[in-house]
């Protein structure tokens, strides 16, 4: 923890500085609207987000400005996109919750298991009003103004063992890999599983010799990656609904008259609903393109391993950050409360 609270304090002192010069950038500025949108991402122009972006997002602000992506980190690194939007060197990124967390803590709330239910419930979260205050920091603080929240996907347990998995329990001993970051390793034990490191490159090779019993990850990946050559079946955890933030540097908005904003918005929201329903409908394809193969996929009691896990992170430091209530808020949201 010590390193993260250092990363936490270097970046509050970041934005302190920054604060400043953005109000100077803005101040010497123009209110002409800008001729382009530059958005960088790490993201590949084949990826559903991607897509909705340029053809939709795009071709519905055509007549305003030109949007001008650029995928697969290709204008900024991974990473840096906030900070140059900050500066002003940047108009959009795609970003996340993780990002942002480096800046204010308290967004680490949004990367814990089982806080985000679905991708109905992460709409619900990004336009309830609880939801305003942390929105409106990220604006005065870092000049970054979030749009709309865009669906990721679920993460599922996938193992090479054959016993049926229902509750945290039955995942006692299970050596399951998941990403190496202490807050990674953290969900994994918080499962009720053994979290094992190990670098993605590894994992099926991990897994065809049982070095590991299992990983977790969204279907798409475990497709791509051909996982079920080596596994027996995929438990249905949901345990980690991921997404993303498409994000616009505030000084770059205000230049639009608020009719263009509208319009921007719109734009932005047509983008994530499109990419959501695209993404879901890929995954619902995908459980019998698993049984297809041979694989058992079937859903756990969640309220168990829902429970289990919120009040792991609940008697963690993990927590500490966490706005009073807001868990209970956002429980109060989902479909399962």
């Amino acid at each position: 923890m010590k390193k993260n609270t250092m990363q936490m304090n270097s970046a509050k002192r970041w934005i302190a500085g920054t604060t400043l010069l953005a109000s100077i950038l803005f101040t010497q500025s123009t209110l002409a609207a800008p001729e382009k949108l530059r958005l960088s991402a790490a993201t590949s122009p084949t990826d559903q987000r991607a897509i909705a972006m340029t053809e939709i997002f795009g071709k519905e602000i055509q007549d305003i400005t030109t949007f001008e992506p650029h995928w697969n980190a290709a204008l900024f690194k991974q990473g840096t996109e906030l900070e140059a939007m900050a500066r002003g060197n940047l108009d959009m990124t795609i970003s996340s919750a993780q990002q942002i967390s480096e800046f204010f803590p308290e967004f680490s709330i949004f990367t814990a298991g089982y806080v985000m239910q679905d991708a109905g419930h992460q709409q619900r979260v990004f336009n309830a009003d609880f939801m305003t205050p942390l929105k409106e920091k990220v604006e005065d603080e870092l000049g970054v103004k979030l749009l709309s929240v865009m669906y990721l996907g679920r993460r599922q347990v996938n193992l090479r063992t054959d016993e049926e998995i229902q509750t945290p329990e039955d995942l006692k001993g299970i050596k399951l890999r998941m990403p190496g970051t202490e807050s990674w390793q953290f969900l994994g034990n918080s499962l009720g599983a053994n979290a094992t490191p190990m670098p993605f490159s590894e994992v099926y090779t991990g897994l065809q010799t049982g070095a590991i019993d299992g990983q977790d990850n969204p279907l798409p990946t475990d497709r791509d990656a051909k996982f079920y050559e080596v596994t027996k079946q995929i438990v249905l955890t949901s345990h980690l609904v991921d997404f993303n933030y498409i994000a616009i540097s505030k000084s770059t908005w205000d230049k639009f008259s608020s009719e263009e904003q509208v319009r921007i918005q719109k734009a932005a929201d047509d983008a994530a609903e499109s990419a959501r329903q695209k993404q879901l409908a890929l995954e619902d394809s995908l459980v019998q393109f698993f049984k297809d193969k041979g694989l058992k996929v079937y859903e756990p009691n969640l309220d168990a391993f829902r429970t289990h896990v919120q009040n792991e992170y609940l008697q963690s430091d993990l927590s500490k950050s966490w706005p009073k209530g807001m868990l209970e808020k956002i429980n109060a949201l989902g479909t399962t409360n």
